[in-house]
């Protein structure tokens, strides 16, 4: 994925090369490489970003079930007095 957004860039960025002032080059770069490369990039990243979000999750739930475990097997096995 990342291969095609590098070869987009350089394309935008020999486009932005060859126009006739420094301001239209900018501007080329910009808005025809850089902001849509980067919503682009973004967007393809939401599921991995998903799948992240739900494993770290996953991971807080199994330690609070852990550490309810063990506070209950510590209960049970405190000396009364």
């Amino acid at each position: 994925m990342y291969i095609i957004a590098i070869a987009w860039i350089y394309v935008v960025f020999m486009m932005a090369i060859v126009e006739t002032s420094i301001v239209a080059g900018l501007m080329t770069f910009f808005f025809y490489g850089a902001l849509p490369v980067s919503i682009i990039v973004y967007v393809m990243g939401t599921g991995q970003r998903k799948r992240k979000r739900r494993a770290q999750e996953m991971q807080r739930q199994e330690e609070m079930k852990k550490n309810a475990t063990a506070e209950i097997t510590a209960a049970e096995h405190k000396p009364e007095v």
